[in-house]
């Protein structure tokens, strides 16, 4: 890691380590069907539906007995609903019960529906050791316009993440990058000036050398 990100980076985890992800889910089973719902979703659209869900089928053992056209009048509004209706039922089919669910992201990613960015905010909220960095739509867009990555795929900008940031910083690194996102980088009229990354951002500072993207 250049010497220059290691200070801001530690303020900007310090900042919002440990901080709840924003989806308001009460149980792992409610976490898991609420990060899967919001793929390409807004997490405040998935908030607002959930309750009304989860008062319908309130564990992994009523949503396995159900079909997947059976979900479809309470996620209709969800992006790519048919999909997600299908991949929750099948989900809970598989795992049975909160217990079932697994904490490594080999074995998550095994599960339908979930990617890594899904499986590191599962492990994230779950308390268990990272095996990377999330990467959500708000992480895409700041750290490149912060300059420690570049491009808009998102297991790249994990993999360029995860060979800056420091293993033991994985878990809250990313969800961190995604609260400034959020919060202070917004997409228009960004607070730059009570940003705790501003003297390194590239965007602050566009004459400020950015990652090599030949190195990844």
């Amino acid at each position: 890691m250049e010497n220059k990100w290691a200070e801001p980076l530690r303020l900007l985890i310090q900042q919002y380590a440990g901080r709840k992800h924003p989806l308001d889910y009460k149980s792992r089973y409610q976490l898991v069907v609420m990060v899967i719902l919001s793929a390409q979703d807004s997490d405040k659209h998935i908030n607002e539906l959930a309750p009304s869900f989860f008062a319908v089928y309130p564990d992994m053992q009523t949503l396995a007995l159900a079909q997947p056209e059976d979900l479809y009048p309470l996620l209709s509004t969800v992006r790519n609903f048919a999909n997600k209706c299908g991949w929750l039922v099948k989900l809970a089919q598989i795992t049975a019960s909160d217990a079932g669910i697994p904490t490594t992201m080999t074995e998550l990613t095994k599960l339908p529906g979930i990617g890594r960015k899904s499986a590191n905010v599962i492990m994230r909220e779950s308390g268990v050791k990272a095996e990377g960095i999330i990467v959500d739509l708000h992480v895409v867009r700041v750290a490149p316009r912060l300059g420690i990555a570049t491009g808009t795929n998102p297991e790249k900008i994990e993999k360029q993440l995860m060979s800056i940031i420091s293993p033991e910083q994985w878990g809250d690194a990313g969800m961190a990058i995604s609260f400034l996102g959020r919060e202070i980088c917004r997409p228009t009229h960004p607070k730059c000036d009570i940003c705790v990354m501003n003297k390194v951002c590239h965007y602050r500072n566009p004459d400020q050398k950015q990652l090599d993207p030949e190195l990844f």
